[in-house]
């Protein structure tokens, strides 16, 4: 999907077209609506915080603003651009929507996360059909199919990489954005591949590249026609081997259409840092929000859980997770939340938290065991005995 959380924004927020828009504030940053109809929006200059840019609109990034940057850095940079707070059950929502419009057409999907699939189309209908001098023509009618799904369901664009693997598919869903639609084999490489920076590579991180650098390999080109030994020697033998079949365009992997979940976890970073025993008004009910959100999705993907955890990140970033196995599995906002609590009071509370998080594990399909009574004693606000 093109910019995926940002285009959901602007189908609330259409007179934002064309802009820089930046997502990522919080609930103070929602779009105050003025009595003659038209809404005041933050603005990037206003931003005080440490927050993190989740995503942006095409014309932010032509700003030099994208995903990951410090909010306070993408000020200097864009001043101007509009700042809208994060609304994940929204980008949710859409997301089953443009899946459920692909599946319709092509049902063998592997799911890489909310914005982002990969689809056989080898056997859907059409897919290897051909016109005289066009070896393309049943593939480039298909994917314009799936587009035009997309669209029609969710009001939003997607780029689509047509090609003989996941590996190649992923690098060309990206060549073309926004809105694109690529079509390519081995013949291309040389043309397509070969002149992109290695780092483009799905697997070839940013330390893999410095590394790549410091040798001289720039470009995939580069990394095609470097001898394989050299590879190995430097990356050793499974990622240097990987790493030559990855620029020659070779990849083997069938997709997966399904994938058990390990684990489902919610968590929020504060606009400001909060202390467990100052701020416990405040992170009482963040905290409660959390569990009951982590209860809704474990409801909606069908699952229970017997293992609770939270996460703790501190000031200094030091990162405490506490975790504890329950007699049964459950799904139940209370439950939850009443076990997390236990969890939180055994992890140092003595100075400012940046995150706080829960997270379900050992999962199994169902709801799980009715909740145990509550004790009265478990009913009290989380932090109220760190007065």
């Amino acid at each position: 999907m093109d910019a995926f959380y940002a285009s959901v924004e602007l189908l609330r927020y259409p007179d934002l077209q064309g802009q820089p828009v930046v997502i990522g504030g919080g609930r103070r940053h929602q779009p105050e609506l003025q009595a003659d109809g038209t809404r005041r929006y933050a603005r990037l200059r206003d931003y005080a915080g440490r927050g993190v840019i989740t995503t942006s609109t095409y014309p932010a990034r032509a700003l030099g603003v994208h995903s990951g940057m410090g909010l306070m850095k993408a000020a200097a940079l864009a001043p101007d651009a509009v700042l809208l707070p994060v609304d994940f059950d929204q980008y949710r929502h859409h997301s089953r929507l443009f899946k459920a419009a692909v599946r319709a057409i092509a049902p063998q999907l592997e799911d890489r996360g909310i914005d982002e699939i990969y689809l056989d189309l080898t056997d859907v209908p059409g897919a290897q059909d051909q016109r005289e001098g066009d070896r393309w023509w049943g593939a480039r009618q298909l994917a314009q199919r799936l587009k035009d799904a997309v669209r029609e369901a969710t009001g939003l664009s997607c780029s689509i990489g047509v090609t003989p693997n996941k590996l190649l598919a992923k690098l060309c869903s990206d060549l073309d954005k926004p809105d694109g639609l690529t079509l390519l084999d081995h013949t291309d490489l040389a043309t397509r591949i070969w002149p992109l920076p290695a780092g483009r590579i799905n697997g070839i991180g940013p330390k893999a590249q410095a590394r790549l650098q410091a040798l001289g390999i720039g470009t995939i080109g580069k990394l095609a026609a470097t001898p394989i030994d050299t590879l190995i020697e430097a990356f050793g033998q499974q990622s240097g081997m990987w790493m030559h079949h990855a620029a020659h365009g070779r990849d083997d992997r069938p997709l997966v259409t399904w994938r058990e979940p390990k684990s489902i976890s919610r968590e929020t970073t504060f606009e400001r840092d909060l202390h467990p025993r100052d701020d416990r008004e405040l992170l009482g009910p963040l905290f409660t929000r959390l569990c009951e959100q982590l209860a809704a999705d474990l409801l909606r993907k069908g699952y229970s859980g017997r293992t609770v955890g939270v996460k703790l990140r501190y000031t200094d970033f030091r990162i405490v997770t506490r975790s504890i196995t329950l007699p049964h599995a459950t799904r139940d906002a209370a439950t939850i939340r009443r076990w997390a609590g236990r969890c939180i009071k055994t992890a140092p509370l003595d100075r400012r938290l940046r995150l706080l998080g829960v997270k379900m594990e050992a999962l199994q399909p169902g709801d799980g065991e009715p909740p145990p009574a509550l004790h009265a004693s478990e009913s009290l606000p989380l932090f109220d005995d760190l007065a």
